[in-house]
């Protein structure tokens, strides 16, 4: 069953249970599936999924800061809880320990020397671990590479 199909049963499951939370949090990740299909005129595999499913998440994040700061702890609060949904359907992510090796490795075999070098081994991290880290770490990860 591809993550598409699985989204789609979860809907139909939180429809059933009558989880507004849910439901609603699962139809706002299929609008923007289906945004993203009719924009590009694809159809979406699990990578784009999980693509989509990455962004959303980094908005969440980004919006619970905002509201934190700004004092609103019932709109942080929705979104943590939509956040917690979205997650779900993320693959295990990797710890740092994993992202550090994972960065190391493919600079070692890149050959990269230093910062100049940033976009190429960012581009062969990121063709790697898409999906599997988040790409803050990532980054951190390689700009610590790359300086030593």
């Amino acid at each position: 069953m591809s993550l598409k199909e699985k989204i789609t049963d979860d809907m139909k499951a939180a429809m059933r249970a009558k989880d507004s939370e849910r439901l609603g949090t699962i139809r706002l990740l299929t609008a923007a599936m289906k945004q993203k299909e009719v924009d590009e005129r694809i159809e979406l595999d699990d990578a784009a999924v999980i693509a989509v499913i990455d962004k959303m998440v980094k908005q969440r994040k980004d919006s619970i800061t905002a509201f934190e700061q700004g004092g609103r702890a019932d709109l942080a609060a929705k979104e943590a809880a939509e956040l917690v949904v979205l997650e779900a359907y993320l693959p295990a992510r990797l710890s740092a320990d994993e992202i550090t090796a994972e960065v190391k490795a493919i600079v070692t075999e890149l050959g990269a020397k230093g910062p100049g070098d940033m976009g190429k081994v960012m581009g062969a991290v990121k063709a790697k671990l898409a999906g599997k880290a988040d790409m803050g770490q990532v980054s951190a990860a390689v700009k610590a590479a790359l300086a030593s």
